[in-house]
């Protein structure tokens, strides 16, 4: 892979201050949780890890509940409306947990901060496509990935940084002015970013459950977006049990310290990040669902050895897993732009964070009841119960045959109106004279 064919999307100046919202909002995430963990310990002492599990359970809940409203707001409105929305919704109240005093309080404003944030995250997924064309898009993907999964590895130590500095409770105002930041970002791009069928003024009663449902009828009707997040289930299972319980295996087991646990899930992260800059290139010579196969597979294959390892070779073990679980889910990001209308493209990526999410709540607790109860092999029962499953999703839902992608992109063309040329304007524009607007085209190519 060459470096610069990754940042290539970065040369569309509406993605690139995309991109630029995104790595701020990213920083402030690493903020929020590093603060949520100091803010736990302080009311809870001891008991902090139970209020830190009932806060990602809530975060996990919200996920899966608003996200495919989410996906359907972002097909009908601006999605920079909505983008600067959850921004600054979520600045305000991040700026509520300096005062802080009581558990449930912190519950409650995580669930408001998360519900935010699952109508963030699908809109910004579904926006990339838009806005980067056919060309792009793939390596547009696959940047935002690799940003994401490299400050998972560097945001808690520059978190944890900014916080000795601060103070714990102090943080918090600096993470809600990175959200203002990003807001300011997507409020000065240009126009608006909105599909065709946002326009439409009258829409029926009941068409919004109409167009939940119809996001996960699109996932599970489509046979290649039905097997990438099959395989989701797999790469969930397996990460669950390196997220969960790799520190007891690393301090535990291992009798090592939190440094040490602190290696191995460095290298997780760097797996993955390594992972998400190489996937947009290997996407240019693999059709996509032999990537998830690969990812799916490296991930189980590196859990059924691990029980048994050393130090050493658990950080190339979990290096390979890391990889391939990034190969697994930015390529089924990458699935839904490739086989969706870009009208309907929110609500599938509203579907597809619901469900993938929906997965993690049952791996969790999967997880922790193979720790608990098998403790000297956890890791190689959780790697063939992936392995089981990968097997079954191959086997039985693994597409066969032609499929097409839609192929779409935006420009802007100078033209006036007449009696064959008519739609809507942003209020100013003069709609009598030459002028410019930005507009798209579908086209669609079958693949062998």
């Amino acid at each position: 892979m060459q470096t610069p064919q990754l940042f290539r999307s970065l040369q569309n100046p509406i993605f690139a201050r995309l991109y630029a919202a995104q790595t701020t909002n990213l920083l402030g995430d690493a903020l929020t949780w590093l603060g949520l963990a100091l803010l736990a310990f302080d009311l809870a002492g001891k008991d902090s890890a139970v209020v830190l599990s009932g806060a990602l359970t809530l975060r996990v809940t919200a996920f899966v509940l608003l996200s495919p409203f989410a996906g359907v707001l972002a097909d009908r409105l601006d999605r920079k409306t909505i983008l600067v929305t959850t921004h600054l919704a979520r600045m305000a109240i991040v700026s509520l947990l300096p005062f802080v005093n009581a558990v449930w309080q912190v519950f409650a404003i995580v669930f408001a901060l998360n519900a935010f944030y699952a109508f963030f995250t699908p809109t910004y997924q579904a926006t990339i496509p838009l806005v980067t064309g056919k060309q792009d898009y793939p390596q547009a993907i696959a940047l935002s990935s690799a940003t994401f999964q490299l400050l998972g590895v560097l945001g808690p130590g520059i978190a944890g940084a900014i916080a000795a500095f601060v103070g714990a409770r102090q943080v918090f105002f600096l993470d809600a002015l990175t959200f203002l930041i990003a807001a300011i970002l997507i409020v000065t791009l240009p126009g608006q970013l909105r599909v065709e069928q946002a326009v439409e003024q009258a829409r029926p009663s009941g068409r919004t459950w109409a167009e939940i449902r119809e996001g996960t009828t699109r996932l599970f009707g489509d046979a290649y977006l039905r097997y990438a997040l099959a395989m989701q289930l797999v790469a969930s299972v397996t990460g669950a049990q390196v997220l969960v319980n790799t520190v007891g295996y690393v301090q535990g087991t291992l009798n090592l310290s939190s440094v040490q646990y602190g290696w191995v899930m460095g290298t997780f992260g760097i797996g993955a990040t390594l992972a998400a800059a190489a996937v947009g290139s290997l996407g240019e010579r693999w059709a996509r669902t032999s990537i998830i196969l690969l990812g799916a597979t490296l991930i189980t294959i590196a859990l059924v050895p691990a029980s048994h390892v050393g130090l050493a070779l658990l950080l190339v073990l979990w290096s390979v897993a890391g990889a391939g679980q990034t190969f697994v889910n930015v390529s089924a990001q990458t699935l839904i732009a490739d086989r969706t209308p870009t009208e309907f493209q929110g609500r599938v990526y509203g579907a597809q964070f619901a469900w993938s999410h929906l997965w993690w709540m049952f791996a969790y607790p999967l997880a922790g009841w193979i720790g608990s109860h098998m403790s000297d092999r956890m890791f190689l029962y959780g790697g063939l119960i992936g392995l089981l499953l990968l097997l079954i999703v191959q086997f039985t839902l693994s597409p066969k045959g032609r499929h097409h992608e839609h192929e779409s992109y935006w420009h802007d063309h100078e033209h006036v109106h007449d009696e064959y040329h008519q739609h809507e304007h942003h209020p100013g524009i003069l709609v009598a004279e030459h002028h410019t607007h930005p507009h798209q085209h579908r086209a669609i190519r079958h693949i062998q």
